[in-house]
């Protein structure tokens, strides 16, 4: 009998037939004849670096990754992939298969008794998890090994709760025992970036019942539950690789731990969505056919020399009102809700226009050489709206509630929104910088308005919990508290507290209110959207304030974050970009003596 058929033979507790027969019983309950029976038939004289591929596909197991999850794995270099461990084996053959496919120098961390499979020995470096209080001694060497495979720049796959994960009662739910410490020590003595993988599913509800009578029972069971995963899919979810440099700044073994712990455990609450595939606004009506190419030109051709704002090759940044381009302004709203669209927003209008394009000037890109619109941006200058119209003019006052003294506080200011970039022209950053090139000079012939402010969506293509932690974090640590009291949503966010399995409240809540860690949960929980909205992200670069925010049904139930920008505080060299030198400095010397509002913590 070879050393692997010895793994899955258990030793004779009795002697003669009734012991055999004993061991032969024991052997059926967990599984280990089949096991031992597919090792020897189907497994036989499998080449070591096929073999992990070779058990699934004898099992009948495939797994499921995105593309996204995919290209996050490092090519080279020294990585500690941390995962969760649900089953037991599983996870580890699919490690071994996914990684081995990616990078040749890949060892896995294990239970030394699968060192007597032959063909896993050259992947493993095998640990003790049963040493008890003799773990430390035990262990000193695999762990030594270890951090010299790290320090080679290999890749290293760990499953630091050292058992699989079971049900625990106290806090009703299954998941993987406290991880251990010497994570910490590998990552520290290595110098090694941390790659998180989150398995979903778990074991059966018999393997958790015996676990609850004696731990070595769930150990038992292990080969029994790899073979209840034949035919299944496993989920894998990959997160993006944190830093050394980043865990270098957590001082406690115990917080670096948890803090990686969080981050596996964060990407159980992804959730896929397709790009458009559900809206919130009734009957969805077919989007109208692009304004004939020839109106279009004749309206840009009409504008004078103070319609222009700038200019950069073939594109051209427009300012004009609406009553000035009737054809453009068809074809801006139909954009509009191109774009929206792709993104699941938009009104479910042919076009999307409402009664405030009427009063609001409007900017947008031109592309002389193609003909055609390429971005637009709706303005409002809030002194003359308010004269004219008064307060129901404002856009925003249909999202929010103002109370008189807001307006007030913020003096003429521009009300900014329904920004687009066309699809076709959205693989590049230049079209945005553009139009706020013509915001910037919009501004330098009217330098009255100090303030920026306007709704900035966030669709229902990020998950609810993405949109709770935006929403949580910026308005903890991105506010101005005395103008936020003046607004009240018409339609608040609902917002629940985070719970990730396995980790504290308190843990979640300090992780989650950091906006430095925002954009990394972000993309862990919506990979397809890379992070926080690009135009949020532009207004907080310029020193954009959070003041509420607001769920808008009418607009396919997109969240809109009220946003402010104090141009007098925003940082000069980001001023100067979009004004020029001379026009930021103009500007700033006019504003001096303004009153200053506090920056973003």
């Amino acid at each position: 009998m070879n050393q692997a058929s010895e793994l899955f033979t258990l030793p004779i507790p009795f002697g003669g037939s009734f012991g055999r027969g004993v061991t032969a019983l024991l052997e059926r309950m967990t599984a280990l004849d089949r096991c031992r029976s597919l090792y020897n038939g189907k497994l036989r004289n499998v080449d070591a670096e096929e073999f992990p591929a070779r058990v699934l596909e004898a099992l009948d197991i495939d797994y499921r990754i995105t593309a996204e999850d995919l290209e996050r794995i490092p090519r080279t270099g020294p990585v500690v992939i941390v995962a969760n461990h649900p089953f037991g084996a599983v996870e580890g053959l699919i490690l071994a298969d996914l990684l081995g496919k990616i990078r040749p120098d890949v060892r896995i961390m294990a239970n030394f008794l699968l060192k007597g499979i032959p063909e896993l020995h050259r992947k493993l470096i095998a640990v003790d998890p049963f040493a008890g209080k003799d773990a430390a001694r035990r262990n000193v060497r695999p762990l030594r090994d270890c951090i010299r495979w790290l320090k080679g720049g290999g890749a290293l796959v760990v499953f630091p709760a050292g058992e699989v994960a079971h049900l625990d009662l106290r806090r009703r739910q299954v998941a993987d025992p406290e991880w251990s410490a010497n994570l910490a020590g590998l990552v520290r003595a290595s110098g090694a970036s941390v790659l998180p993988v989150f398995f979903r599913g778990q074991n059966g509800p018999v393997f958790h019942a015996l676990g609850l009578m004696h731990p070595r029972f769930r150990t038992t069971m292990l080969a029994r539950e790899l073979l209840n995963k034949r035919q299944r899919k496993i989920e894998l979810g990959i997160g993006r690789t944190v830093p050394f440099a980043r865990l270098q700044g957590i001082s406690r073994d115990r917080d670096l731990v948890d803090y990686l712990r969080f981050r596996t455990y964060l990407l159980e609450k992804r959730k896929v969505r397709a790009a458009g595939s559900e809206t919130s606004c009734g009957r969805v009506q077919t989007i109208d056919p692009p304004r004939p190419a020839s109106l279009l030109a004749e309206e840009v051709a009409g504008l004078s020399g103070e319609h222009l704002l700038v200019q950069s090759g073939p594109l051209s940044v427009f300012q004009a009102e609406a009553r000035e381009i009737p054809e453009l302004l068809l074809e801006i709203g139909r954009l509009r809700e191109v774009t929206f669209r792709a993104v699941g927003e938009g009104s479910g209008l042919a076009r999307d226009l409402d009664s405030y394009d009427g009063h609001y000037r409007h900017l947008f890109i031109w592309n002389r050489d193609s003909g055609e619109i390429v971005g637009a941006y709706r303005v409002g200058m809030t002194d003359k709206i308010l004269e004219a119209q008064g307060i129901k003019g404002l856009y925003s006052q249909s999202l929010f509630r103002f109370r008189p003294e807001l307006l007030e506080k913020i003096g003429p200011s521009l009300e900014l929104g329904r920004s687009f970039v066309r699809p076709e022209y959205q693989r590049s950053y230049a079209p945005l910088l553009l139009l706020w090139r013509g915001i910037g000079e919009f501004v330098n012939r009217n330098p009255q308005y100090r303030r920026l402010f306007g709704p900035v969506s966030i669709s229902r293509d990020y998950c609810d919990l993405s949109r709770q932690l935006m929403a949580g974090a910026l308005e903890r640590q991105c506010t101005i508290p005395e103008l936020s009291r003046l607004i009240q949503p018409r339609v608040p966010l609902r917002m629940k507290p985070l719970g990730v399995r396995g980790c504290s409240a308190d843990l979640a809540r300090s992780i989650s209110y950091n906006l430095e860690e925002l954009p990394e949960l972000i993309a862990d929980l919506a990979p397809e959207q890379g992070g926080i909205p690009v135009l949020l992200r532009h207004y907080l670069n310029l020193g954009g304030k959070v003041l509420g925010f607001n769920v808008d049904p009418e607009f396919s139930d997109v969240l809109d974050a009220l946003i402010m920008v104090d141009l007098a505080r925003t940082e000069r060299r980001s001023l100067e970009r979009y004004l020029g030198k001379k026009g930021a400095e103009a500007f700033l010397q006019l504003h001096a003596a303004g009153e200053s509002m506090p920056r973003c913590a």
